[in-house]
């Protein structure tokens, strides 16, 4: 028995390598079971999935090897798979990520976020609703890893204002629980000390007493009790503000631009999906989900109690909270002034942000409409604003510099250096989307994705509403165990070819996929935002999986709510667009030929 459980220990220890070497064998009967050039594209791709899944090999270099599957088993040529590593959609994402860098580079984020919390009060409920309002729009810009990152550190240090170390509390209550039942062993009471000369006058006495110890062991309980699910409403609500927040802009999350990305790729006339669209979109399902979560976790958590809302505060609490706003305007205040540099940040970051949103509106025609269609994108107006920040000084600039000849001619720093875009950036993500993409053509140009649409017949019959239910519920599902990259570039094909099936518009289903794949609430291991506020040592995992699991349904039901009411109108959700109409009927002669092929190579056999 001990050898075996040894084995298994070892087997644990490289279990990355044995799915690395056993999953391409295992799949080999794909090969064999499907049309030729179908079934090498599915190896590729589950073959991908699994190590995504697994880990077997980082999720950057997974996404690496279509470059060498492709083109080896006669999927795709090089010169076609490689190009969607560098799509503009990437770059698009790339000028979002040094955007990013720029403003942690000089604390912007965090001058936005003092002063949001300063605004919103400090009671419980309102540092709750202000941590999750500013997470959630640090994270419509900035990566939802590095919004919770930020915003923790901020989280704890008005935390522990607020209700001391939390180790610290545990051992005084411990200790004092034990000193309470000690006393009750030996038939003594606690009192107050202006009374003790008084304790042995009347039996009386002695019962009022008793009354008094146990209510004060009660009230302690119940104190301590309050500290630790507000502490936990804190340290729970970041995460889930961060992945809520990074759905409401086409650069917040990943999952967003593959949409963007396999739109172009497979449906090359949509042009219904871009920056402005994506933000009217999205933008108010995001604060409507962002309140009623905040409702949620702020009423489980004991932010806002419905009972005793009008009971007075205690002066602890008041005492406490006034700590709270010390610590607040104190970390604000070590910012000192706005600096030259955070000032011209804040005007580029504007700048970026309205000239995505009014480059091609769709309700009014935007400024690309003064150059010659197509020509302009996303990309183009992106990387225009980032690229002034690698040369803008960092410091104001001076005439009397230019006449004071004793003035030292020291460099000018920009606000940005190269060197620091490349120590921040996560360039594995951009490798990753191109992964993507690579995926997206390979499915498009072997037939695959056709092939599977064919094997969809029995959802036909399923109304759309329904459909755009349960694919966010599996969706979410899904990302709970699994990258949410990795999960939306398994399931767009699909669903893609499914909208076709069905004859509705594939954005009513392709961007509810999208979308549900950030609704990952229940689980420390669904995404690095969850993660990190795990880590921090005061959440179990059955407070994500209690709290995550309204946060799901309550995410469900709020996009099917988007998807059939103003999401219409943005993309014309209405009606069978001429875009997939094309496609539809490209796919239907592509079917038809490869059933032929597959006809007559039984009939050869």
């Amino acid at each position: 028995m001990a050898a075996l459980g040894a084995l298994v220990k070892k087997l644990w220890s490289v279990r990355r390598f044995v799915v690395l070497l056993c999953a391409p064998l295992a799949l080999v009967p794909v090969l064999l079971s499907l049309p030729a050039k179908e079934g090498r594209c599915l190896y590729v791709i589950l073959l991908m999935a699994l190590y995504w899944c697994t880990e077997a090999l980082p999720l950057a270099v997974t996404a690496l090897l279509p470059i060498i599957l492709f083109p080896f088993l006669g999927v795709l040529p090089s010169n076609k798979v490689c190009p969607q590593y560098f799509l503009d959609t990437n770059f698009l994402f790339l000028s979002g990520l040094i955007m990013a860098s720029a403003i942690e580079e000089w604390n912007l984020h965090r001058r936005i976020a003092l002063r949001v919390l300063m605004l919103v009060g400090v009671q419980p409920a309102r540092l709750i609703l202000g941590m999750m309002l500013t997470t959630s729009f640090l994270s419509m810009w900035l990566s939802n890893t590095a919004s919770t990152a930020m915003m923790l550190p901020i989280a704890n240090a008005i935390l522990k204002s607020l209700f001391g170390d939390k180790d610290t509390s545990k051992e005084m209550n411990r200790e004092n629980e034990e000193h309470q039942a000690s006393l009750q062993q030996n038939k003594l009471y606690t009192v107050p000390t202006e009374m003790q000369f008084l304790a042995s006058t009347e039996d009386k006495d002695l019962t009022e007493e008793k009354e008094v110890a146990s209510d004060g062991l009660s009230d302690l309980k119940k104190e301590e009790e309050y500290k630790t699910n507000i502490w936990k409403g804190f340290l729970i609500s970041i995460p889930y503000a961060a992945s809520i927040g990074g759905t409401a802009t086409l650069t917040g999350t990943a999952p967003n631009l593959i949409l963007l990305g396999q739109l172009k790729s497979y449906f090359p006339e949509c042009d219904v999906v871009n920056f402005g669209s994506w933000f009217m979109f999205a933008f108010p399902l995001m604060l409507i989900f962002l309140l009623l979560g905040w409702l949620w976790i702020s009423i489980l958590y004991g932010g806002i109690n419905l009972r005793g809302w009008r009971t007075k505060k205690s002066n602890i609490r008041a005492d406490a909270e006034a700590r709270a706003r010390e610590v607040i305007k104190e970390d604000y205040q070590k910012l000192g002034p706005i600096k030259f540099a955070e000032q011209a940040i804040f005007f580029l970051f504007c700048m970026f942000a309205i000239m995505l949103f009014s480059r091609d509106p769709k309700f009014i025609p935007g400024w690309a409409s003064l150059f010659a269609p197509g020509f302009i994108s996303d990309a183009v107006t992106g990387i225009t604003i980032v690229i002034i920040l690698f040369f803008f000084p960092s410091q104001k600039p001076s005439l009397r510099w230019w006449f004071d000849l004793k003035a030292p001619n020291t460099e000018t720093q920009p606000l940005l250096t190269w060197r620091k875009a490349q120590e921040t950036v996560p360039w594995n993500i951009i490798l990753l989307l191109g992964g993507g993409f690579a995926m997206a053509k390979g499915c498009e140009e072997s037939g695959l994705s056709v092939w599977i649409g064919g094997r969809l017949h029995p959802l036909e019959g399923v109304p759309p509403p329904v459909a755009v239910i349960l694919i966010t519920i599996v969706i979410a599902l899904f990302t709970e165990f699994a990258s949410n990259t990795a999960t939306i570039i398994i399931f767009l094909p699909v669903l893609a070819e499914l909208a076709i099936r069905l004859k509705v518009n594939p954005l009513y289903l392709m961007i509810p996929g999208t979308i549900g794949c950030s609704y990952a609430f229940m689980l420390p291991v669904s995404t690095p935002p969850n993660s990190i506020a795990f880590s921090s040592g005061h959440l179990m995992v059955k407070d994500m999986a209690k709290t995550g699991l309204l946060m799901n349904l309550m995410g469900v039901l709020l996009l099917s709510l988007a998807m059939n009411t103003w999401a219409k109108s943005i993309f014309q959700l209405g009606t069978f667009p001429a875009w997939a109409n094309i496609h539809a009927e490209n796919a239907t002669s592509l079917l038809t030929a490869v059933e032929n092929v597959t006809l007559s190579a039984l009939n050869k056999i």
